[in-house]
């Protein structure tokens, strides 16, 4: 089975995401944007609210999001391409 490899953000990167969280866009849709799971959205917003951001993380650019956001798509569009290949794979030697 396809594994996705765990992922490692900078701490600018996810005070930025909780930024939006709180500006009033819906969690969902940051999450889907950024190319992160709700779940790791939540944690940090919970890691927020406990004060466990040190704030001292690099500067992250526009471009470095947008490679993190792209870097995620590609796994998750790779993760789909093999559940189809395998779906191909099964329906063809079904059809025999």
């Amino acid at each position: 089975m396809f594994r996705i490899p765990r992922q490692s953000y900078t701490e600018e990167f996810k005070q930025e995401a909780v930024k939006l969280v709180d500006s009033g866009l819906r969690p969902a849709e940051v999450a889907r944007q950024l190319g992160i799971s709700e779940q790791t959205l939540g944690n940090w917003r919970k890691a927020k609210a406990a004060g466990k951001f040190s704030g001292s993380g690099k500067v992250i650019t526009p471009a470095q999001m947008e490679l993190s956001r792209l870097r995620a798509e590609v796994m998750r569009l790779k993760a789909e391409n093999e559940i189809l290949k395998k779906a191909a794979a099964y329906f063809a030697k079904e059809s025999l």
